[in-house]
């Protein structure tokens, strides 16, 4: 099944993209499209991917769904669009950045610059109903989200995995911590970011441990 995603994905991604899960969902994804609003835009669906290649992969932060609310949904997890308002999510993240590593607080809510630099902002599931959270789950994205973060652990050493949230964390139960760095943490959500995610440093831990291994760290704010 041709499948547009950034050529580098393919290689490591192309026996899931004849599964037969993968098939049942891209059906489901097209009808949903063709009767529903659903987010992100169609050409986003992959965005993630597509800024942020294989090979540039250092640092992979999990989400859950794409926002559902008119306008906000990238492609990247936790990320919005340009002039858009940031969520409560994103304001922590970036509260956390500057108590972190100091500065001005960031306010550009769309992450791409992050992207560009080597971060994977996977969602589990890449698409969803407007206002509808959780709509697209169980349909077969976290199959395929599950063979991504499996991908990335086997061929791949020295990448940071951040991991905010059960959810997250679980997801992420099979990465190869004798090769990569596992950084857990709660939720950045304001009904958990003060039970462990405030104060947890994961910037300034994730950069540490790049340098350590001579990899550009990366720009946070």
């Amino acid at each position: 099944m041709e499948v547009k995603i950034h050529d580098s994905w393919k290689q490591h991604l192309k026996e899931e993209f004849e599964k037969p899960y993968f098939k049942e969902l891209v059906e489901f994804v097209r009808a949903e499209y063709a009767s529903k609003k659903v987010f992100p835009a169609p050409a986003n669906i992959f965005r993630a991917f597509e800024l942020c290649p294989f090979e540039n992969v250092k640092v992979v932060i999990l989400g859950q769904d794409p926002y559902h609310g008119v306008g906000q949904a990238n492609g990247l997890c936790f990320s919005v669009n340009h002039g858009v308002q940031n969520p409560p999510s994103l304001q922590n993240i970036f509260k956390e950045i500057q108590e972190d590593l100091g500065g001005e607080l960031r306010a550009e809510g769309c992450l791409d610059d992050w992207a560009r630099q080597g971060v994977l902002l996977l969602n589990a599931t890449l698409t969803v109903e407007a206002h509808k959270a959780g709509s697209h789950q169980k349909k077969g994205w976290e199959q395929f989200t599950d063979a991504v973060v499996e991908a990335l652990s086997r061929e791949k050493e020295h990448l940071v995995f951040i991991l905010w949230g059960r959810y997250a964390q679980e997801k992420g139960a099979k990465i190869d911590t004798d090769k990569h760095c596992v950084l857990k943490a709660a939720h950045p959500s304001p009904f958990s970011a003060y039970s462990g995610f405030f104060g947890s440093k994961p910037f300034s831990k994730t950069n540490e441990y790049l340098e350590w291994n001579e990899i550009e760290p990366v720009k946070w704010a």
